[in-house]
């Protein structure tokens, strides 16, 4: 699985709200049958879980190709824009209903999670969402940021914190994956280390 994120070319860099947010990045994972798996570092999926919930606080309005047409050259409305403070006070509570309820459904307490592996928007989102689903703040070893080395690659994030931060556990820990954005979309890979 690939997973490229070129924010750079939809970036509105006369938008001071908002240019300084993304950076290009881009993730792999593979994935195979439990029964054909050959690495010592393999992880089972227990389950993954969309959601999508329609808002025009975050979007870009299908992005840089869509300025390419004489009616959309040089028009704002044609890149990224967001209402960052209602993006924070929507996302936030869903990601955290979105996660939680993943969890229920697989039969697993929040506590028996080792490590989130969150999208890396900004911190406080994510420091957010971890006491929404934990009930408590979040250790930096339960919830581990990126975002000082990184910045916010978009949904390469949750992977990147991922890729950084796996070797410790031990088999049987719990991990949830997640990334969300725009539109607003969110959605999880709960996974055990086998």
């Amino acid at each position: 699985m690939v997973n490229p994120e070129i924010c750079t070319a939809h970036l509105n860099f006369r938008d001071r709200d908002s240019h300084f947010i993304f950076g290009d990045a881009c993730t792999a994972l593979v994935l195979e049958r439990a029964d054909a798996a050959v690495s010592a570092n393999a992880f089972e999926v227990l389950g993954s879980q969309l959601a999508t919930r329609f808002s025009n606080n975050i979007r870009n309005n299908f992005g840089f190709l869509n300025r390419c047409d004489e009616a959309g050259i040089g028009q704002p409305d044609k890149l990224f824009v967001q209402q960052g403070r209602k993006v924070f006070k929507e996302v936030c509570p869903l990601v955290g209903e979105h996660i939680a309820g993943h969890l229920q459904a697989l039969a697993l307490a929040p506590q028996a999670v080792r490590r989130f592996w969150l999208h890396q928007a900004n911190l406080s989102m994510n420091q957010l969402i971890a006491r929404r689903v934990l009930g408590r703040d979040a250790s930096l070893d339960e919830a581990p940021v990126i975002l000082d080395r990184y910045a916010n690659t978009s949904s390469a994030g949750s992977i990147i914190a991922f890729h950084l931060h796996h070797a410790d556990l031990r088999a049987g820990d719990i991990g949830v994956i997640s990334s969300f954005g725009a539109g607003y979309s969110v959605g999880s890979v709960v996974i055990r280390k086998c």
